[in-house]
């Protein structure tokens, strides 16, 4: 594996454990009346390549279920940052 592979995994597996955990934290000041992470910040984190771990949030958490903007959104960014991996895989 070469060492940009490796730095992009490294990378994907991080930002996946924060994502997964930002939405976690938010569901909590959600339940706590607290100030909230705006949506922006969580659809940016999944968007930055952390779409599984908000998706695993989503479940785990029971967070954000229900927005559709969310419930759709998440896939479907999940989707097209597979299909840049399977294109960028195969161009290299």
């Amino acid at each position: 594996m070469t060492e940009m592979k490796h730095l992009i995994l490294i990378y994907l597996a991080i930002i996946t454990v924060v994502t997964f955990f930002v939405y976690g934290i938010d569901k909590w000041k959600a339940q706590h009346n607290r100030w909230r992470i705006p949506e922006s910040v969580l659809l940016g984190l999944a968007a930055g390549g952390g779409s599984v771990g908000a998706w695993l949030g989503m479940q785990v958490w029971r967070h954000k279920t229900q927005h559709k903007k969310f419930k759709y959104g998440v896939p479907a960014i999940f989707a097209v940052q597979v299909a840049l991996a399977v294109w960028w895989l195969s161009a290299n």
